[in-house]
């Protein structure tokens, strides 16, 4: 059993939680709305539908299994003794959420709330692999993830396991701190969506044989803009029920959260449009884009704790780190990524972890502080290790597997037709005519 334990919430956090958590398939909309702009239009269509199937079977694995291995802090689970202390590492939940009552309790907005942020963690690679990913195989992927991935991790950070418990074992500040998701959802995500680029290889071509680039420019900027304006309602509720419910945030501070989120995506976003300004000349719409994505990334480790002036910069360094991210994959390591999934996401991420540990001297207070803030950092450190050196290594191999015996990757005739007609036999934009790859290619020394 875990050592941590939460209050039970008040009238008012039920009622506020419950408006918030209503609120969060609009970062879901907002990433897939992102992911279908940045592809090529023969492909949108299916981007698209893949984006809203993933949900459902994320939603749909994650109630039959996920809950059960996530658990939640307080219930039943197995955990391993170390000099006399208990440290959880799987929770001991039964399927199907059987044994959870639906009353409003806080048990229960958890796992109405990981229902739907399991979604949005399920998307997030199929950026990566878009235009190239079969739709089938993609299920089967998010199913990968959803039931085992995601519910594993989450349990060490939120469900008493673990990297939550390095607070009380070790001293180690509060813990492993992450109150909306920079981890769980985001480096989760994108770190998937790493290993989905490796094992799909980059779109056809992408890189010519003497090592010359394609620019494949997105099919729709408004699209992708629009999502990120959509994407930035779904964070400002993700980010607040995550910081109540997980983090024992009091509902007043709910408005410093929407801030300090809202604050970080600008302070990304605008600094993105300035670095692709100095580096390219004119700010990139798609890059800028990615950008604003990866503030509100990093945004929700430290949301509830954090400064505005904190929260500015933790925006401005996310907003550096995207392009050149999207450079160094796409230039220097090959590695096609057209929705920018692992910058904006796992990269975004994980700083947002590292910073919530960097800014933990304002980021404790004085009523929730536990631990010196040194403690707090090596504690965010311990969890990226955790990420780098497992989680990916883990999702790399059971995707691996699956590439063996269902191929992920479609096949060549079927991506040079593009994904639309191959895979739903119709494209999203019938009316228009769609160009040949080669029309629009930009070779660029790598």
């Amino acid at each position: 059993m875990s050592p941590w334990s939460s209050p039970p919430l008040s009238e008012t956090a039920t009622a506020l939680c419950t408006i918030l958590i209503l609120l969060v398939p609009f970062s879901v909309a907002g990433v897939a709305l992102l992911n279908t702009g940045l592809n090529r239009s023969r492909s949108a269509a299916q981007t698209i539908l893949a984006s809203l199937s993933i949900v459902g079977v994320a939603a749909i694995t994650y109630f039959v299994v996920g809950f059960a291995v996530q658990g939640f802090a307080a219930q039943p689970e197995h955990f391993f003794t170390v000099s006399g202390r208990p440290w959880g590492w799987i929770a001991a939940q039964p399927l199907f959420l059987r044994g959870i009552r639906f009353d409003g309790s806080r048990l229960s907005l958890v796992a109405w709330f990981q229902l739907v942020s399991v979604g949005l963690a399920a998307v997030i690679p199929f950026g990566a692999g878009s235009d190239r990913w079969r739709l089938g195989p993609s299920l089967t992927s998010t199913v990968l993830l959803a039931g085992w991935t995601y519910p594993l991790f989450a349990h060490w950070v939120w469900g008493g396991g673990w990297l939550e418990q390095l607070g009380t074992n070790y001293g180690l500040g509060r813990g492993f701190l992450d109150s909306g998701g920079s981890s769980c959802i985001q480096a989760t995500g994108g770190l998937t969506a790493l290993s989905m680029a490796w094992i799909l290889g980059p779109r056809r071509g992408k890189y010519s044989p003497d090592g010359m680039t394609a620019a494949i420019p997105g099919h729709n900027a408004v699209i992708a803009v629009f999502g990120c304006l959509l994407a930035l309602v779904g964070w400002l509720a993700l980010n607040s029920a995550g910081a109540i419910l997980f983090s024992n945030a009091e509902i007043g501070r709910a408005a410093l959260v929407a801030i300090n989120t809202t604050l970080c995506a600008a302070a990304a976003g605008l600094t993105t449009a300035a670095v692709t300004s100095v580096r390219l000349g004119k700010p990139d719409a798609s890059l800028t884009a990615n950008g604003w994505i990866g503030g509100l990334a990093a945004s929700s480790a430290s949301c509830a704790f954090i400064s505005p002036a904190a929260a500015l910069i933790v925006g401005m360094v996310a907003g550096m780190l995207v392009p050149l991210a999207v450079e160094l994959l796409e230039l220097r390591l090959a590695v096609d990524d057209p929705g920018g999934a692992i910058s904006a996401h796992g990269i975004a991420g994980l700083w947002g972890v590292l910073a919530a540990g960097l800014l933990s001297s304002s980021a404790v207070d004085a009523n929730t502080s536990r631990g010196s803030s040194s403690g707090q950092l090596l504690a965010q450190v311990i969890g990226i290790a955790t990420l780098l050196g497992f989680v990916l290594p883990m999702t790399y191999g059971l995707n691996w597997l699956l590439n063996r015996v269902y191929p992920q990757r479609v096949a060549g005739e079927g991506e040079w037709q593009g994904m639309d007609l191959h895979e739903l036999g119709a494209g999203a934009y019938p009316e228009f005519v769609t160009h040949r790859e080669d029309s629009f290619q930009r070779w660029s020394k790598s």
